[in-house]
């Protein structure tokens, strides 16, 4: 765990309520794995006087890069969106577990809505480097909510929905009918909680190995504060350093 103040060389406005913020560090990355996240600190708003966590949406270890995708929610975000090329940006990296990857060639189904693609997006950045076969299945509210297609696309193999039809399947992720043809061996799932229940009741109905991230808030992000505390079969733990990436057998989602 490193504490850092990396300088920002780009604030990408994506759509109305996403951004990205690439952020280059003086000295080399250290390794960064698929499902950790930042604190990052927000300097510029009186009101945001906690670290607000974000997960690592890309990193290039060539030019010392790390890349966070950001929805504007709050005072925090909104400060964060109007931060300027040049700027100081302080944070506490890398942190949390990882996704966890199978053999070579496994097939996997990577389900993400909302600003919860994120970490799937580094996630198929590493399973391509490692011979994996997968398919993204991400979900927006309409086609204006939709992040990077082209970007998911050149990656791998991308289905759509939409909940006003407005692109691609019309409908949730978890209506959509690749979930249930199970011609994967893995799912890796972020998003709202309500999805991720939803699509891990699914994974468990066809005996799939199912891992999913959790977006509990989290004041500190290295186990101190306890607000982001999580009900597991292994008792209470905190989801900053037992997670964010879970089991769905850990969770007691389907007892």
């Amino acid at each position: 765990m490193r504490i850092e103040d990396f300088e920002l060389i780009a604030n990408r406005r994506l759509t109305r309520d996403y951004f990205i913020l690439d952020l280059e560090s003086k000295g080399n990355l250290p390794e960064i794995l698929p499902g950790q996240f930042v604190q990052m600190r927000v300097d510029n708003d009186r009101k945001a006087f906690l670290r607000r966590p974000i997960s690592v949406f890309d990193v290039d270890y060539d030019k010392n890069i790390i890349s966070l995708l950001i929805k504007q929610v709050g005072s925090g975000t909104k400060a964060m969106s109007r931060l300027s090329k040049g700027e100081r940006i302080n944070i506490i990296y890398p942190l949390g577990n990882c996704f966890s990857l199978g053999p070579e060639n496994t097939r996997s189904l990577l389900v993400g809505g909302g600003v919860g693609v994120a970490p799937l997006f580094f996630l198929a950045r590493i399973l391509s480097a490692n011979s994996h076969k997968f398919k993204f299945l991400l979900g927006y509210q309409s086609s204006e909510d939709i992040i990077e297609e082209e970007r998911f696309a050149r990656m791998g193999d991308l289905l759509i929905t939409t909940d006003d039809g407005s692109y691609g399947y019309k409908g949730l992720v978890t209506e959509h009918p690749e979930l249930y043809e199970y011609n994967y061996d893995r799912i890796y799932c972020c998003g709202p909680e309500p999805m991720m229940k939803a699509v891990a009741a699914i994974a468990h109905s066809g005996n799939k190995f199912c891992e999913v991230s959790l977006e509990n808030t989290m004041a500190c992000g290295y186990g101190v504060c306890l607000c982001c505390v999580v009900d597991t079969t292994r008792g209470k733990v905190c989801t900053c350093t037992e997670g964010p990436v879970f089991n769905i057998i850990e969770l007691k989602w389907q007892i």
